[in-house]
């Protein structure tokens, strides 16, 4: 008998492995976990022709629509971020009742896919805003395990004891939520405008107004200047876009210890250009913070 093994060809190909649908449609770009899983709830997606269920499983061999319009699995090669300065007035939903304009209006259009916000802000905070063609990069970011902070500057109509800092460190029961800050420090101000930053781990509805009020003070300008690693650059200002570099992109994925493919060559599309110095600041190992 003989002992030679058979051909790679004569081998049976490996098994396809089924993932979450919320995963699968995230990965190539369509929206957030969060919000395909709205999509399922309502009813709006399809698997092999039937409306699918949350919590079902599929592979890139099924066919899968949303509202009625098939959707390729193909993984994007290269995924785009880009460091948004969002101005006042504008919205971070897609599409908005109101009429109102949204941080999409102004960006670009991509091939395939599309722009999945990191977080968002309300229409009267401004700052930084990561907006990124990669689904699982944004579940990754915005999930409260990954132990990603969020720093805003602040400014407010009073300075506040000690006292009143160090509780809004430790903490405080508003509207029977506990809220708190993971740091805060006085920057500067006079008069009635007094700016501090502030520190939050997750970010919860209206969370840094709601702070400040509990102590007595109410708030006149909240701007985020920090996401995690990334930071508003000074040189970007409201309204205006960059591409983060591939260089921050590849630091970004191996510091949330996901695969990245990097981009054959800097994008060159409408209105944008690629970050021209680095956005990340150094930052903990991740496992270290959990």
């Amino acid at each position: 008998m003989s002992n030679k093994r058979l051909p790679a060809r004569g081998r049976a190909n490996p098994p396809v492995v089924a993932e979450k649908l919320q995963k699968l449609l995230a990965g190539v770009g369509l929206g957030s976990r969060r919000e395909v899983e709205g999509w399922i709830a309502a009813g709006r997606v399809a698997v092999n022709g039937e409306v699918a269920h949350l919590g079902q499983r599929a592979t890139s061999a099924d066919r899968i629509q949303v509202d009625g319009t098939n959707v390729s699995l193909r993984q994007s090669p290269a995924p785009q971020v880009i460091v948004l300065n969002k101005r006042k007035g504008v919205v971070c939903s897609r599409k908005d009742e109101e009429g109102r304009p949204t941080v999409f209006d102004e960006l670009p259009r991509l091939r395939s896919g599309r722009w999945v916000s990191i977080g968002r802000l309300d229409m009267q905070t401004t700052g930084l805003l990561l907006v990124t063609s990669d689904g699982a990069l944004a579940h990754k970011m915005m999930h409260p395990s990954t132990g990603l902070d969020r720093e805003y500057a602040v400014r407010i109509n009073l300075q506040l004891e000690d006292q009143q800092i160090e509780q809004l460190r430790a903490g405080v029961i508003v509207e029977g939520e506990r809220l708190r800050f993971s740091d805060i420090r006085f920057y500067d101000g006079s008069s009635r405008n007094f700016w501090y930053h502030v520190v939050l781990m997750e970010g919860k509805n209206r969370e840094v107004r709601r702070l400040f009020e509990s102590a007595g003070a109410t708030v006149s300008r909240l701007k985020r200047v920090r996401y995690g690693p990334v930071i508003l650059p000074s040189w970007l200002k409201e309204r205006q876009w960059a591409y983060l570099s591939a260089e921050d992109q590849s630091a970004l994925y191996g510091l949330l210890k996901l695969p990245y493919a990097a981009p054959k060559q800097a994008p060159t599309r409408r209105g944008g250009h690629v970050a021209k110095a680095s956005c990340l600041l150094p930052y903990p190992e991740l496992a270290a913070r959990r």
